[in-house]
């Protein structure tokens, strides 16, 4: 049975991973951490892309249910490193990561179901306040070191973890809105009252879209702890969904590959604006403001008509 094009691509993306991954030992610090940073923003905004894009909903609380994967991966891996040899612990670094995705989509499905049957900015609010929540929580909650953060996470995650997972993000998320079922995500991103008439839930695939993204997100942000190897309530607030929004935005809503593209570039071009410090975030947010400008649909859409594919 022949592999399809998405397939292939997962194939090839895992392959190349592992390549960088033997290959990070060459390589400088710097450079492999700017390297994990950016699969890990991959990872995020096109996890986002599937709520903001696909479905056309507007979540702002996407840094929220990365807080919750990171914070749970990162408890579970200190928990299991007191308690096995490190070679267990580091072995047991998949479950983990399961474990942060699953319990953030358990969030997601407990914040999704009552506040997804809202629309457009009140939905936005709602998840906005969601983060805000679970910042707050994080950072007056003891186990998981509070306002000073959580500290001593082991350094598990490797290149071939993070673009390897980033390609299974990119794979799952094609897959499902190329498929059958996944046309009720564009139909309710094109027309909820049509989609209802034509006998399709739209919360339901609300919920579905909410809860897939956050749980690629709590993948992201256990990544993300076993990167930085600290974490702080401060790393997860709402600038942190901004960023992430502006990424799916920049990159064309509903396009995968612009969005995997805007998300290097916006990973890296803070680091290439370091030599101008202390006006880094200025350039950065001018630099923002005038793309958006010249290219309102995205940098990386070059035809006005909608498709799905990646």
């Amino acid at each position: 049975m022949p592999l399809s094009g998405a397939k292939r691509w997962l194939i090839v993306g895992i392959a190349l991973a592992v390549l960088a991954s033997l290959g990070s030992g060459y390589m400088n610090r710097y450079y492999l951490g700017i390297a994990n940073d950016v699969g890990i923003a991959i990872i995020l905004a096109t996890s986002l892309n599937l709520i903001n894009g696909h479905t056309g909903q507007f979540s702002l609380g996407h840094a929220g249910f990365m807080a919750v994967g990171g914070y749970f991966a990162a408890w579970l891996s200190l928990k299991i490193g007191a308690s096995f040899s490190p070679q267990t612990a580091k072995a047991m670094f998949p479950l983990s990561l399961l474990a942060g995705g699953l319990f953030a989509a358990l969030i997601g499905l407990l914040v999704g179901v009552p506040s997804l049957r809202l629309k457009g900015d009140y939905l936005a609010i709602v998840t906005l306040g969601f983060g805000e929540i679970i910042r707050v929580v994080a950072q007056n909650t003891e186990a998981v070191g509070a306002a000073s953060g959580l500290k001593g996470i082991p350094q598990y995650t490797t290149l071939g973890w993070t673009f390897g997972l980033a390609a299974v993000t990119v794979y799952c998320v094609t897959s499902i809105v190329n498929s059958t079922y996944g046309r009720g995500f564009l139909a309710v991103h094109d027309d909820e009252i049509a989609a209802e008439s034509s006998g399709i839930s739209t919360t339901r695939y609300k919920v579905v879209a909410f809860v897939t993204g956050a749980f690629f997100a709590g993948v992201a942000g256990g990544l993300y702890a076993h990167h930085k190897q600290f974490l702080s309530p401060t790393g997860f607030d709402w600038i942190k969904s901004i960023e992430i929004v502006v990424m799916v935005i920049l990159g064309g809503m509903g396009r995968t590959v612009g969005v995997i593209a805007a998300a290097i570039l916006l990973t890296l071009l803070p680091e290439f604006l370091r030599e101008f410090s202390e006006y880094r975030m200025i350039i950065y947010a001018l630099m923002i403001i005038f793309l958006m400008l010249l290219r309102p649909g995205g940098l990386f859409v070059f035809k006005t008509k909608r498709r799905p594919t990646a």
